[in-house]
């Protein structure tokens, strides 16, 4: 398969094989959350954002399995480096209680694994001046362990945000705020206030704003005489940078200026949810940086394929054994993986694809939208390669959906009516062309009501 002439080929989709592949699956499989019936195979050719099913067909991936792959597939840097590791077994050690070297000196080993990862997530946030990282195998157990640091910190209550969505395990679906089906019915962790949310102008005049004693929501709420919460009792604020689950929305700057302002009063805690954003996903390393608001915690995993809560010596607890897992820093394949993926940033200057890419991706379709060609979109939005497009209605963004599927792009939902683009980082201009030429002719053939 060659990168730079190949194009989506759909045969039939889903194809005999796909569904053959999906029905089995499902004799054993839980109701989850399963998009539609693409059925990746692994043994046929796949490079960057194209790939191959199980009937043939080439597909022009935009979503890099929720940001979990970011430099798409068969990278040859990576796959390059995994070759020549000669494998052994076991490949995942109990990372907690014992120390895996690949070989050399700790600071230029010939594989590197969870020692080299968390060197390189230290230097990522140096900025921050972080210095502590543990490692577990996803992201949220980062977010787990982020909360449980910053409870160890002190405090009992916490703030979230409208939209928020922090994972799936109980404490992480404590601080959802996304979707009721997350949530219902499962314990939560008592003292989680829900807080507003803006992203535009009115949003941060309207629902932020107040007349109150503080002059924003959370500051009421911790203002020291007029107040209803003490600011010695709360454990910490989480916030994702840009909303992932809840639609792609990106914080308003001056939103975040206002909890740099608590945070500096009231010495709050702020965790940065880096699950979806980080690792150059936005044309920063995290999304934060795009804003006036300095994390105390980042949490990140997807695409560094293993989990990572980072921070500083004076937020993680000094006790032996407050914190452990079996498996998170003993996956020896995932750490390497996240070590190679962080250094090809690095050394082919992805950051600045992105911004590029993503520039030329939301002009496209900011221009169709503005031209009358994008028939029900009323939003384009995001940051770097990190991209969205909402619809005016959900019947019409699931559509859409099934029918740049049928044409050989993968996207994915989120929101209520919200469809959103995760190209691999080092897409190129003639990808970002293609897909955004198939979403384009999807919106035009749903609205004309010949899609597929």
């Amino acid at each position: 398969m060659d990168r730079a002439t190949v194009e989506p080929a759909v045969d039939d989709l889903p194809g005999e094989r796909a569904r053959q592949w999906v029905n089995y699956h499902h004799r054993f499989a839980a109701p989850s959350t399963y998009v539609y019936e693409f059925v990746w195979d692994v043994s046929r050719e796949a490079v960057g954002p194209f790939c191959t099913d199980v009937d043939g067909n080439i597909l022009l991936d935009f979503t890099s399995h929720v940001a979990a792959s970011p430099l798409g597939y068969n990278n040859p840097t990576i796959r390059e480096r995994l070759e020549t590791f000669d494998l052994v077994d076991p490949l995942k050690i109990a990372g907690q209680d014992f120390y895996v070297s690949g070989g050399g000196p700790p600071d230029d080993p010939e594989f590197p694994g969870p020692t080299q990862l968390m060197d390189r997530l230290v230097a990522m946030t140096d900025h921050y001046n972080m210095d502590r990282v543990f490692l577990s195998n996803s992201g949220a157990e980062a977010v787990e362990n982020a909360i449980k640091i910053c409870y160890a910190a002190g405090g009992h209550r916490a703030f979230t945000f409208d939209g928020a969505f922090h994972g799936r395990t109980l404490g992480a679906l404590s601080l959802n705020r996304s979707k009721s089906v997350h949530r219902t019915g499962f314990p939560e962790i008592p003292g989680v206030v829900s807080a507003p949310y803006p992203t535009t102008d009115e949003e941060y005049d309207t629902r932020w704003r107040t007349d109150g004693p503080g002059g924003n929501v959370i500051a009421d709420a911790l203002h020291p005489d007029r107040g209803v919460i003490d600011p010695d009792e709360v454990a910490y604020v989480i916030i994702e940078p840009i909303q992932g689950e809840g639609g792609y929305r990106v914080a308003h700057p001056q939103f975040a200026r206002d909890l740099e302002a608590l945070r500096e009063r009231y010495g709050l805690r702020v965790i940065a949810d880096e699950i979806q954003s980080g690792l150059g996903r936005t044309g920063e390393l995290w999304a934060v940086d795009h804003l006036e608001l300095t994390p105390d915690v980042i949490t990140s995993g997807k695409g560094l394929r293993v989990g990572a809560t980072i921070s500083r010596s004076d937020v993680f607890p000094a006790e032996q054994s407050r914190l452990s897992s079996t498996w998170g820093a003993g996956d020896i394949i995932a750490a390497m993986q996240g070590v190679l993926t962080i250094d090809v940033i690095h050394e082919d200057d992805l950051l600045a694809n992105v911004r590029e890419r993503g520039s030329q991706l939301r002009a496209i379709l900011t221009d169709a939208v503005t031209d009358g060609d994008a028939p029900g979109v009323i939003d384009v939005r995001g940051r770097g390669l990190m991209l969205a497009v909402e619809f005016d209605t959900k019947a019409r963004r699931d559509t859409v959906l099934e029918t740049a599927f049928s044409r050989g792009l993968l996207t994915l939902g989120c929101g209520f009516k919200t469809l959103r683009l995760l190209p691999p980082l080092d897409v190129t201009e003639r990808e970002i062309e293609l897909g955004a030429g198939l979403l384009l002719e999807a919106i035009d053939s749903v609205a004309d009501g010949t899609d597929r």
